[in-house]
């Protein structure tokens, strides 16, 4: 682990929070993410289920966390179960943590940090003592899980070894933990942040014609782990032409080519927590009187849409008032016809040929974070904000995206510091080739 764990407090204040949510008699169970297999004898790196690590701090596979507050016995009250190393472990894989070092993480007492075969006999013992079980699950509107994961196989046992048991879903409680966030965590994400734009101006300075897609990857990612970030928030988008008309385009593979803007859709992930920045260039260093027109409309409408991401302002609604205008600026730039746009469906908004994506997200532990897009914006919501135009007959593509806090005062731009300007972005590549 290259990060520094957060202050032990955090996670007792997030778990304090959803005992509090929980119903009378109820306990929770919380598992670790799997380590995914490849080939042969591969494996994926490891990355922790986002609620394990919320509740608890730990960034290991085969931990579990059960928190029964109402148990008898206090210290049943919160277990953490984690892998008993071995000498063998110990040689081939590294050191796991002791009981000592996750409780110090974790804030829970070391009387109750058990090695994971004490799991089956204590999770016996209180879930007989409780009355319903909340169970986790990777619940999200844009996921289509077909592995089954370790919460799933868990779902599966607990209904088989205790059918009289009431079962409830650990994820809405979780999701509306989760969306706002607390000062630490808004410190966590300013510090990916960081990292983020120091990556992007190192590209800055990287980028002329004749580089491929993937050095400007390779550059990113030298930054990043040059100051002991975790490493991508994401798959990186270097889409140069053409490219950046595909939303999700991570071949990386093409020759960026003198005359085509590159759009740089990318973040670093720091202590479990993710930015996600969104810049288009100019290959050379120098936009075109198209290029020109078009980054501005989207600069325009970007910054129109985070001062319109306020408290109590439901995303959906939200997403029709960016939505109009786009439309207007699509007039502008004579994409759209007003005689078209009179006549068009409702539902069928003409912009979205120029403009199908959405433009906020949630940001946090995840990328794509957990909320309900029907809980009204709160203050210590986090969200990206990310129009773009793309003109696929002209190999034309733009979009830009910060990440911003939401205050009662206000949206804060945690990405102030990133080059947004046409002017600022021709003057620090001009720089970059001296």
């Amino acid at each position: 682990m290259r990060y520094l764990p957060p202050p032990k407090e955090l996670f007792i204040e997030n778990r304090r929070r959803l005992v509090k949510g929980l119903k009378p008699g109820s306990l929770a169970v919380v598992q670790a993410n799997d380590i995914y297999p490849t080939n042969a004898d591969g494996v994926m790196n490891f990355v922790q289920n986002s609620d394990l690590y919320y509740l608890s701090g730990v960034d290991q596979e085969e931990t579990v966390l059960v928190l029964f507050p109402e148990a008898p016995d206090e210290k049943m009250r919160e277990m953490l179960f984690l892998k008993e190393t071995s000498e063998h472990i110990s040689i081939w894989e590294g050191e796991k943590l002791t009981k000592e070092q996750a409780s110090e993480r974790a804030g829970i007492p070391q009387h109750s940090i058990h090695w994971l075969g004490e799991f089956d006999r204590l999770l016996r013992i209180v879930v007989f003592q409780g009355r319903r079980i909340f169970l986790n699950t990777n619940e999200h509107s844009r996921a289509a899980t077909e592995v089954e994961s370790r919460d799933q196989r868990f779902v599966r046992r607990c209904r088989e070894e205790f059918p009289l048991h009431r079962f409830d879903r650990l994820a809405p409680l979780m999701h509306d933990l989760r969306v706002i966030k607390s000062k630490l965590e808004v410190e966590m994400i300013k510090e990916a942040v960081s990292l983020t734009n120091d990556g992007f101006h190192r590209v800055l300075r990287f980028v002329k014609p004749g580089v491929k897609e993937y050095e400007i990857e390779a550059e990113m990612i030298h930054e990043f782990v040059r100051q002991g970030a975790q490493g991508f928030a994401f798959p990186p988008i270097i889409a140069s032409g053409k490219n950046a008309c595909v939303l999700h385009y991570v071949t990386n593979k093409h020759v960026c080519n003198d005359g085509d803007l590159v759009l740089l859709d990318f973040g670093a992930r720091q202590s479990n927590y993710n930015a996600d920045l969104t810049r288009t260039i100019p290959v050379n260093g120098r936009f075109t009187k198209r290029q020109r027109s078009i980054y501005n409309a989207v600069l325009r409408v970007m910054r129109a849409a985070t001062g319109l991401l306020k408290p109590g302002v439901i995303l959906k609604e939200y997403q029709e008032q960016v939505g109009k205008m786009m439309e207007e600026e699509l007039l502008e730039l004579r994409l759209l016809r007003i005689s078209e746009v009179r006549k068009q469906d409702p539902d069928k908004p003409l912009y979205k040929k120029y403009f199908s994506h959405g433009t906020s997200h949630h940001l946090g532990l995840d990328v794509h974070d957990v909320g309900n897009p029907w809980r009204p914006v709160a203050p210590g919501m986090v969200f990206t904000v990310e129009p773009g135009i793309y003109i696929r007959e002209e190999g034309l593509g733009v979009r830009l995206e910060n990440d911003v806090l939401i205050t009662r005062n206000g949206t804060v731009d945690l990405m102030e510091k990133a080059p947004v300007e046409i002017e600022e972005i021709e003057d620090l590549m001009a720089k970059g080739k001296v």
